[in-house]
């Protein structure tokens, strides 16, 4: 019979694509994941593993450097965010499907907060999609969820590490994996070659973006852009000391953790060297963790 394993996957924006790299070393130690709990992007990447549909979500993120990334952006420049998120969703249902929590083969749950309650939001039933969507609306960058009484943001605001609500047994090996870890960056396994290929195709498409915020916003352009680098670091900052908080309280089995510093919040072109990352440091954790039982 197999390990059981209780999975708890941080956000982290982009960082968080490492995430599949850690499920699929993983499963190749012949563990069986049981339960998911994740916020932002690990709800994202958790959701897509809890569907079963990993390997499809793996394939179009490797695609998001060979089109036009930014045609996926639905901009609003509005009062509360600056991009709507439909688009991104929208594409990604025509290759998964949604799906009810409660109807999941593997326990699910995703986290995020509202800001008008002031609390925490635990979705542990109802749509996949719905639950994700407000989990990853990052303040000011994604428009929020608006629901009867409330007004959903990301998960990762008050609770970026949800070992409290992933569903665990005494027989459950638990893995906690945090992305924003506060240690030297991994090298990674993809040539320089490759990564300079990706990174040309990458500024392209940020030209692009600054092009179509100066038409939007000519007034404010340099501000605009400004805005999000400052968000970007505020949030890593805001959730690597909450997720130091939170591994202070709980103690998990095996914890996995990916450098702050492999790449920003929204470098989503990098998708197959954090997978590599993914893969690489869950299987330096994984031997570690088999050579202190062997100690003990």
């Amino acid at each position: 019979m197999k390990q059981k394993v209780s999975l708890v996957l941080s956000g982290g924006g982009a960082r968080g694509i490492a995430h599949i790299g850690v499920i699929e070393e993983i499963e190749k130690q012949d563990l069986e994941i049981v339960s998911i709990s994740g916020t932002s992007m690990g709800a994202m990447v958790g959701g897509a593993y809890a569907l079963g549909k990993i390997a499809e979500f793996k394939k179009w993120l490797y695609t998001l450097d060979k089109r036009k990334v930014f045609s996926l952006v639905d901009f609003t420049f509005g009062s509360q965010g600056l991009v709507k998120g439909d688009k991104v969703f929208n594409t990604i249902k025509e290759f998964i499907d949604d799906d009810q929590i409660e109807d999941l083969k593997i326990h699910y749950v995703a986290t995020a907060t509202d800001i008008i309650n002031r609390k925490e939001v635990v979705f542990n039933k109802g749509s996949v999609f719905d639950a994700i969507r407000a989990s990853v609306a990052i303040p000011t960058v994604f428009t929020p969820v608006k629901t009867k009484e409330g007004l959903l943001v990301d998960g990762g605001v008050m609770n970026n590490i949800p070992v409290n609500h992933v569903k665990k047994t005494s027989d459950d090996l638990l893995i906690v994996v945090n992305v924003n870890a506060d240690i030297p960056i991994l090298q990674h396994a993809l040539s320089r070659k490759e990564v300079e290929k990706k990174q040309s195709i990458y500024l392209h498409k940020i030209k692009e973006f600054r092009d179509h915020l100066h038409k939007t916003s000519p007034s404010d352009h340099k501000e605009k852009l400004g805005y999000i680098n400052l968000i970007d670091k505020t949030i890593s900052l805001m959730m690597h000391h909450m997720s130091q908080m939170s591994l202070k309280t709980y103690n998990p089995d095996i914890l996995i953790n990916i450098s702050r510093k492999s790449c920003s919040t929204f470098d989503f072109f990098r998708a197959e060297e954090l997978v590599e990352i993914g893969k690489i440091t869950a299987e330096k954790s994984f031997n570690q963790f088999k050579s202190d039982e062997i100690k003990d």
